[in-house]
């Protein structure tokens, strides 16, 4: 078995059958809790995650308004993906989006009334549906583990990494099957 560095890496090796069991459970769990999550949002609230994502980040800002620029840095999305979701948004009414007077190629995003009640009306039970599927599915400390696990993947990350000179396979180490996700 190949010894663990003080930072956690392994060198620079394959993942072990083990490693690759672990990583298809936490993808296929994460994958199926998130398609459950968002179905008990749009059922209870008639908003994909994707619209809670925007109401959230525009009620939190600054005169419930941001640049589409940031608020695409923001939620983590591409700027063309955000422009064609908040025109679907802006038909039903949820957000107004207008030029930017600083800058003419830019558009600022306003959170209309109806986005507010919108978001205001998803909330509890949204937070619920958090509640029930995931913080009521740990103790304390396999919640506080989850927010551990969740902050070490955030830094490693958000970290410069180089490219592995060769990839080795760990002695004595079964064949795994192939992983899923990404």
């Amino acid at each position: 078995m190949t010894k663990a560095t003080p930072q956690g890496r392994r060198g620079r090796q394959l993942p072990t059958a083990e490693e690759l069991r672990i990583w298809r459970d936490f993808i296929e769990t994460t994958e199926t809790l998130r398609s459950r999550i968002a179905s008990r949002l749009q059922t209870e609230s008639s908003l994909s995650p994707g619209d809670y994502a925007v109401l959230l980040a525009l009620s939190e800002a600054p005169d419930r308004q941001l640049r589409s620029s940031e608020l695409a840095a923001h939620i983590g999305w591409e700027r063309s993906r955000l422009s064609h979701h908040l025109g679907r948004m802006e038909r039903r009414g949820l957000i107004h989006r207008q030029e930017c007077p600083t800058e003419p190629r830019g558009a600022e995003v306003h959170l209309t009334p109806t986005g507010a009640e919108a978001f205001r009306g998803s909330t509890v039970p949204h937070l619920r549906a958090i509640r029930e599927l995931f913080v009521d599915a740990l103790t304390p400390d396999q919640l506080h583990a989850a927010g551990e696990i969740a902050a070490a993947l955030r830094v490693h990350l958000d970290a410069p990494h180089k490219e592995p000179d060769r990839l080795r396979p760990a002695p004595e180490e079964e064949p795994a099957r192939p992983a899923t996700g990404q």
